[in-house]
């Protein structure tokens, strides 16, 4: 082996080390008892490991509530983003109106402009329709994704013209050619945004804080919260655990997706 691939193989390993520590620290306190945890000795691996923690994780405490709010929550963000933004990434990579450059322009655009800058005005709008602290203030703000439009009319862009002006002489309406040509061609892009759109929303932590304060409506990051508010500080145990069970869905995920995801964003080009 090379120096310089022996210096990368390296390199990426200690940066490898670095990002997963948290995690195999995490699972390591998860599995410890409690006498373990505050021990003087520092110990990676647990000497007597326990999944009592688990267990009061699971069945004293809210966890599953919180993780029951998590796919509500996310599933019906991913459903209606896909019923909005598979037509109109279809419009715009195969249909000719007035205005199509710029309105991709302006997608493009808002691909730079951060949730947090809106948050104030979103925030105000459903306080005055007495919509906070319902499913309906954490699902909404997110069905428009400027992120998801773009990659979305990236793949289908890479559909053949022929293809769909095929479609269209067989008498296919366009909304038909969106969900029945395009949408399978893409899906691999598909499943790579859904894969994106769930970790986002599965992980947010500053929406749900703003928009709820109803514990019976928390979503895992806020759960984990009144968790630890609940615990005091001192039960690190279960905790951690209650931690290891909102990431594990999403770790999961990923692995049984991995192929479809590397894959979508492996064909998605930057057609114009």
């Amino acid at each position: 082996m090379k120096l310089s691939n022996m210096i990368v193989l390296g390199l990426v390993s200690i940066g490898a080390a670095a990002v997963l520590l948290p995690f195999v620290w995490m699972l390591s306190i998860s599995v410890k008892p409690h006498a373990e945890v505050f021990s003087t000795d520092i110990s990676l691996f647990p000497r007597s490991p326990t999944l009592q923690n688990y267990w009061h994780a699971i069945a004293e405490t809210d966890i599953p509530l919180y993780l029951m709010n998590g796919v509500i929550v996310t599933g019906g963000i991913l459903v209606l983003q896909l019923l909005f933004t598979i037509p109109a990434a279809y419009a715009l990579a195969h249909r000719e109106f007035l205005g199509r450059k710029a309105l991709f322009a302006s997608v493009v655009a808002a691909l730079l402009v951060p949730f947090h800058v809106t948050a104030i005005p979103v925030f105000i709008g459903f306080a005055e329709m007495k919509l906070l602290n319902t499913y309906t203030a954490l699902i909404i703000p997110f069905t428009a994704t400027a992120f998801g439009l773009f990659l979305l009319r990236q793949a289908f862009a890479r559909i053949p013209a022929e293809l769909i002006d095929a479609a269209r002489i067989d008498g296919m309406s366009e909304m038909g050619i969106a969900w029945r040509v395009a949408f399978p061609l893409g899906m691999p892009t598909v499943i790579a945004f859904a894969i994106f759109s769930v970790t986002a929303h599965w992980n947010d932590l500053f929406w749900p804080l703003i928009a709820t304060t109803d514990p019976d409506l928390a979503t895992p990051p806020r759960g984990i919260l009144f968790f630890r508010d609940e615990e005091s500080g001192d039960d690190i145990g279960p905790l951690m655990a209650g931690a290891t069970l909102v990431i594990a869905p999403l770790v999961i995920g990923f692995l049984l997706a991995q192929k479809r995801f590397t894959q979508g964003l492996a064909s998605t080009g930057l057609k114009g």
